[in-house]
């Protein structure tokens, strides 16, 4: 009978201590790919999250309460990511960070918008993340916008006349991005001479090599993720010319792994550069610089982490319709990638950072405004 009545006791302090903890904090889900193609790519996106809700906690919380992560493997597909977001609903999150990948992200909006749960992205590009519906925002630029800024940079800075552009045909953020750059390259008097097209596990890419180098283009965009880097090995070992260009994917440490410490001399549009002149940036930097995959990536799940922090704050309330309103009304709120105003898609509008890679060690070019 006493053992019984011990065993009673315990499941009554589990039980008390596990609702006490419930009560005193507040639940949001990072999605991301921790198994397959995409997790390596997805790391520093997961460390931002990390870092930020570590910060908030530090700082005592959100309304009296502490921050509670739960971490969901999206299994580098848009299925898994649609599961994963499904599982977060069941958790009763308020929100939802993520996902990496614009392919998962769209997946996530998805259910996330059926389910009424705020999601803000770091760092997914696609445009037509955002135009799922009204509870989905993101701290990071579009492809609309960072495509035209390659093809702005292109044509007015390396005084580029003809394109080649490499395609990757299993990734919406690809698709999406070659089109864009596609487009405003020509409008602007540029020729694109070809598009070649890959798919996303394809490490050799012998037939698109050989067609690029006969080209004889002035740039090669590559719209891709870390894949890239095999197709700029691959292109500087057959002797190709053309100087390559790519998005906000290069920015991954994966993609200098794969062949972009090998580049010689090439530029990509990002997010943020650890030489930004602010102090919050700068205070930033400060406090992470022995982290060695700190990246646009990492910084804009930080910058996610504080702009949903700041919406529960004004919002008064952890419930998801009023932290919902309070995100689509935030206003120049000051991250480390620069001032956020979210406008009537969700979408902030933020310049971009024009990076050089010589030697295969990138740095700091130039910005570009919108």
């Amino acid at each position: 009978m006493k053992r019984m009545k011990f065993y009673f006791f315990c499941l009554m302090a589990m039980f008390t201590f596990t609702r006490a903890f419930a009560e005193d904090t507040i639940n949001i889900a990072a999605i991301y790919s921790l198994t397959g193609e995409a997790a390596e790519s997805n790391v520093p996106s997961l460390h931002g999250v990390r870092f930020g809700v570590e910060d908030v906690n530090r700082q005592g919380g959100v309304l009296g309460k502490k921050i509670n992560l739960l971490t969901f493997d999206n299994l580098s597909s848009p299925i898994g990511s649609a599961i994963a977001a499904e599982k977060a609903a069941e958790a009763d999150v308020v929100c939802i960070i993520g996902a990496s990948w614009s392919t998962h992200s769209l997946a996530v909006a998805r259910v996330a918008q059926a389910r009424r749960i705020p999601m803000i992205s770091n760092i997914s590009t696609h445009p037509d993340v955002t135009k799922i519906g009204d509870h989905i925002f993101r701290v990071c630029f579009t492809d609309d916008f960072q495509g035209g800024v390659m093809a702005r940079f292109a044509r007015q800075d390396m005084n580029a006349a003809t394109a080649v552009v490499f395609t990757n045909l299993t990734s919406d953020y690809s698709l999406k991005l070659s089109e864009i750059f596609r487009k405003n390259f020509e409008q602007s008097g540029g020729r694109i001479l070809l598009e070649l097209e890959y798919k996303s596990k394809q490490k050799r890419f012998d037939e698109q090599i050989i067609r690029a180098k006969n080209a004889g283009a002035d740039v090669l965009f590559l719209s891709g993720y870390d894949e890239s880097g095999f197709i700029i090995r691959q292109a500087q070992d057959a002797g190709i010319s053309s100087v390559p260009l790519g998005g906000d994917g290069w920015s991954i440490q994966g993609f200098f792994s794969k062949g972009g410490s090998e580049l010689r001399r090439g530029y990509h549009c990002t997010h943020w550069s650890e030489f930004a002149d602010s102090e919050i940036s700068r205070s930033f930097v400060k406090k992470y610089k022995h982290f060695d995959k700190l990246n646009a990536s990492t910084v804009l799940g930080y910058d996610a982490v504080m702009v949903l922090a700041d919406a529960i704050r004004r919002a008064g309330s952890a419930d998801r319709a009023k932290i919902r309103e309070a995100l689509a009304n935030t206003r120049s709120f000051e991250g480390v990638t620069g001032t956020i105003t979210f406008d009537a898609n969700g979408d902030p509008v933020k310049s971009a950072v024009i990076m050089e890679i010589r030697n295969g060690t990138p740095r700091y070019f130039k910005t570009l405004k919108p």
